[in-house]
């Protein structure tokens, strides 16, 4: 364990006045929750929102109702995505499709995914990855016309936007996450946003089936945050960066993660979330227009993007692998993010035997993410930069 300043990928404010507020969560119970839907509501102009335990809760739950309304079976997604998406669909009882990505973008490959659809597509899931908004206007094209659904994993994007209008309201159901690193936090959370009443309906059938959390779940989450909240600043995260069995940064696939619903306690530690939404919203694109404006490698760009991490694409998997090892030993808070397509999951490879997606391959092999959160210093910023520019 190496005691020094080290930079965590992913970070979201905090504050203790939020977390000790989650207290008068626990004793007003279902209305608080009920008044945090009732201005997530109002803040995305949604008709319909659901708060549920987490953003692969919020997934699995969707799919599960959409599973009501239509007899097809299949979703499809990005070959490159968070493991969780896949992890969700398979809780559903619903089968993973893959379409590949381009590597420029980070988004669908479009071509491959006009012949991917087909009479037993139920959705299409855009990811947004790392708040890059998918081109929904072309995904809405594809699929309206085939009596397919639009489900925006916008888990990585809130609070950002595509042609003016909020990410998560545009498909025809979409999602948040609230879970560390995202752009704000309670520790774990998410929730469901839609304009639809039909969709409403059957997502309420399923949502009226899940439990609250119990006071010592509460509790346990409670002595988590604030550990979260002691050590996510750099001086300190050497610490638990440091315990090899906390797994920080391993990407798992599973799907016995637990269902339930938003907790009082969850809602009283979002009491401030529009503000610090908004704070982590301008952190996130300065560091990111920083970083693009600085960097000599391969950049998804956009214009005033809030970025999640900025993924950065390195011309060799050795050059990557050099930057990566050499960032953990300065304590640069570069990562690798999820280390392989969705096709080569060891739980669900099996599924997807003869079928190649090279693109997403690439990306896993070649992609670092650069930490542009708010606890980034302009020292940090000129010394990430320094290491990226000088192995490029």
């Amino acid at each position: 364990m190496k005691v020094q300043r080290t930079i965590p990928p992913a970070a979201a404010p905090l504050y203790w006045r939020d977390l000790f507020c989650g207290f008068g969560g626990i004793f007003s119970g279902e209305k608080s929750v009920q008044n945090f839907e009732a201005e997530i509501k109002e803040y995305f102009g949604v008709q319909y929102v659901f708060a549920v335990s987490s953003g692969k809760a919020a997934l699995a739950l969707i799919l599960r109702a959409l599973k009501t309304l239509s007899s097809k079976n299949e979703v499809l997604i990005p070959a490159y995505t968070c493991f969780s998406v896949p992890s969700a669909i398979v809780k559903a009882g619903l089968k993973v499709k893959l379409c590949d990505i381009d590597p420029a973008t980070l988004d669908f490959d479009y071509k491959m995914l006009e012949k991917r659809v087909n009479e037993n597509t139920l959705c299409v899931v855009p990811n947004h990855l790392f708040g890059i908004p998918s081109d929904l206007d072309r995904i809405q094209s594809l699929c309206r016309v085939r009596g397919i659904y639009v489900v925006e994993d916008a888990a990585q994007a809130m609070g950002g936007v595509y042609k003016g209008n909020k990410l998560g309201t545009i498909g025809d159901v979409g999602f948040f996450s609230f879970g560390r690193g995202k752009n704000i936090t309670c520790g774990s959370g998410g929730v469901i946003l839609t304009h639809s009443q039909q969709i409403a309906s059957a997502i309420e059938k399923e949502y009226s089936g899940l439990e609250r959390p119990t006071f010592l779940e509460n509790m346990k989450e409670f002595v988590s945050l604030v550990m979260m909240k002691i050590f996510i600043y750099p001086a300190l995260f050497w610490f638990p960066n440091g315990l090899p069995f906390l797994k920080l940064g391993e990407t798992f696939f599973y799907t016995d993660f637990p269902m339930k619903r938003f907790s009082g306690i969850k809602s009283g530690w979002m009491r401030k979330w529009k503000e610090r939404l908004e704070r982590s919203k301008q952190d996130r694109a300065e560091n990111g227009a920083y970083f693009i404006k600085s960097l000599r490698a391969g950049i998804p760009r956009g214009n005033d993007i809030p970025y999640l991490r900025l993924p950065i694409v390195i011309e060799t998997v050795e050059k990557r692998n050099r930057i990566y090892s050499l960032s953990r030993e300065r304590g640069l808070g570069l990562s690798v993010m999820y280390p392989t397509a969705v096709n080569e999951i060891e739980e669900i490879k099996a599924d997807f035997k003869g079928e190649a997606f090279p693109s997403a391959k690439e990306i896993a092999e070649k992609l670092l993410t650069v930490p542009v959160h708010a606890l980034v210093s302009d020292r940090d910023k000129r010394a990430i930069t320094e290491l990226v520019n000088s192995h490029c």
